[in-house]
């Protein structure tokens, strides 16, 4: 058996039909040429159209990850999350996407990061990717140089500091539910063994 890793691929699209677009996102259908009963056939298939996004998970000299508490309205919940936002900026590398959105929605820079986690969250309808950086080295940014007005959802997000063992102890209880805060919190935990010295520094 070769070596598991996932690798890009694309099947014969016949026509594709912009169903929704957005200020932000879209929908579309393909229909995608695919093995059938009788030989190839076109079958048609919804996507969602995301730009994709960034998450950063902080963590301080005591071994603390920075979680803010956001409403998320589609699934009518308030989540402890991980600072993350869209890359939403024409060619802006990951990285300097999550520092900014690290910055704007917290107000702390870190000297130091490292790739933790890169995923398609919902692979089987939608074009998002996520990536999760681990942030240390952290620095507190006075406010009145932080150039970011924080509005609708993200006028009320608290701030708790929670010890990464203890955060990891919630994901397993089934306490903490955003994807990428999840799966962040569980790559830290794992990295944390070794000091995070299997880690890839982030480029960008």
């Amino acid at each position: 058996m070769g070596e598991v890793v996932d690798a890009p691929d694309s099947w014969p699209v016949d026509r594709t039909v912009e169903r929704y677009r957005g200020p932000k996102a879209g929908m579309a259908t393909d229909w995608v040429r695919m093995p059938g009963p009788d030989g190839e056939e076109s079958v048609a298939r919804d996507y969602f159209v995301h730009p994709g996004a960034v998450a950063a998970l902080a963590l301080d000299d005591a071994g603390r990850v920075l979680l803010l508490r956001q409403y998320r309205h589609a699934v009518r919940h308030r989540l402890w999350e991980l600072p993350a936002g869209l890359r939403d900026v024409d060619g802006e590398p990951p990285v300097d996407a999550a520092r900014r959105e690290l910055l704007e929605e917290t107000g702390y820079r870190a000297d130091t990061w490292h790739e933790l986690a890169d995923f398609f969250p919902s692979s089987g309808f939608s074009t998002e990717r996520i990536h999760v950086f681990l942030a240390r080295g952290l620095t507190k940014v006075p406010d009145e140089e932080v150039d970011f007005t924080r509005i609708h959802e993200e006028a009320d997000m608290p701030i708790e500091w929670v010890p990464l063992e203890d955060a990891a102890a919630a994901v397993l209880a089934g306490r903490l539910h955003n994807a990428a805060t999840v799966i962040g919190i569980l790559a830290a935990h794992a990295a944390a063994r070794d000091g995070f010295a299997a880690l890839r520094p982030a480029a960008g």
